[in-house]
């Protein structure tokens, strides 16, 4: 940051069990964050994600593999020496220290001189938009603010990285909101090497430059957001990131058949095979069956029920019935549903556009 070369950091194949002999808590995880990129490590709880953060932290030790920070191996490094920091869901302020104390903390324990601890807290309470409340305590802020307070704290001593676990975690989703972007904005000031540990698939999306998808203490995806979402290589990174619907069906001529919906098959499937389907709500376009006609897509279109729909802010969500009996969620911006009129009960086709296609492997 601040004219400083932005640090890489490599995971190659870390283990971490907390009982002798128990299930690992992460099992030869292997990943690369980009020099000055945030990446986040994204996956539901209990997958690893803030064990691996720790483990880059200094904060638990491996049983396995190594952490390199920019090339230099860093694994039996305590914390101090790491260069590293880190900022907490919980905060972690001092609540007997003013905001100016807390920020200036790490600086302290590094013996730096009064005067240039005193400048580097101006520049801190500047960057982080809090010049007016460096006398305030923590208990007189809102969560808001006393995050950006760890923000600033976290980035006094000058890190060669930045790491956020679930930082946003315990705020409304307004602030939540607005913290994003705030992140992002401070991440193009500092340009800092970041690895961000967070659940939610749309921030992970909307603020990383690289995503590491973690299921069950493993690697099942990394990649930019767009490949992760566009190109998810499991059915569980297809479930977990964006929100489907699952449907089954068979391979024939080539095509995963569904019904009358046919979408590209893997070219490794075999004839007959069984398939799962993965199809985001926004990929379905609905029309209207009227007097029994309707215009087939690309990929034929499935004859569908309208269960129930509720709007949503500018989207509609809608739920149907296929013939087969299973289920589908679709959004609609909300002037297009006005414009198809339908109502529930109503019979519609449901063109799907793009789809999700696995073979074999059903797990998710």
């Amino acid at each position: 940051m601040e004219g400083a070369r932005a640090m890489s950091v490599v995971v190659e194949s870390l283990t971490k069990r907390f009982t002798a002999g128990g299930t690992p808590a992460v099992s030869d995880v292997s990943f690369q964050a980009p020099a000055g990129a945030i990446t986040t490590l994204l996956g539901p709880s209990g997958a690893g994600k803030s064990t691996i953060l720790r483990l880059i932290a200094g904060l638990e030790l491996p049983d396995a593999g190594r952490v390199l920070i920019d090339g230099v191996d860093c694994t039996e490094l305590s914390v101090q020496r790491r260069g590293i920091g880190v900022v907490f869901q919980s905060y972690a302020l001092f609540k007997h220290m003013t905001v100016r104390e807390n920020i200036a903390f790490g600086l302290n324990v590094r013996k730096q001189s009064r005067s240039e601890t005193e400048a580097r807290v101006d520049e801190m309470l500047k960057l982080v938009q809090l010049e007016e409340l460096g006398h305030r305590y923590p208990g007189q802020l809102s969560g808001g603010q006393r995050q950006r307070v760890a923000f600033a704290r976290a980035l006094a001593i000058r890190p060669k990285l930045l790491l956020l676990d679930e930082p946003f975690g315990a705020l409304d989703t307004r602030v939540r909101v607005e913290l994003r972007e705030w992140l992002h904005e401070l991440h193009v000031q500092t340009g800092v090497t970041t690895l961000l540990v967070t659940h939610d698939q749309e921030e992970a999306l909307e603020i990383s430059q690289h995503v590491v998808i973690m299921e069950a203490g493993r690697v099942a995806q990394a990649g930019p957001p767009a490949e992760i979402y566009d190109r998810p290589a499991t059915p569980f990174v297809a479930s977990f990131v964006g929100g489907t619907s699952v449907l089954s069906g068979h391979v024939r001529e080539g095509r995963a058949h569904l019904g009358s919906l046919h979408v590209a098959a893997p070219a490794t499937a075999r004839e007959g095979e069984a398939v799962r389907v993965f199809v985001r709500p926004h990929d379905i376009k609905l029309v209207k069956t009227v007097g029994g006609n309707h215009v087939n897509g690309a990929n034929g279109a499935v004859p569908s029920r309208v269960e129930r729909f509720k709007p949503v802010g500018g989207y509609v969500k809608v739920l149907l019935k296929l013939p087969s009996g299973d289920t589908v969620a679709v959004e609609v911006p909300r002037s297009e549903f006005d414009q198809l009129g339908v109502a529930e009960g109503d019979s519609v086709q449901a063109d799907v556009r793009t789809a999700s296609v696995f073979v074999g492997d059903f797990s998710i």
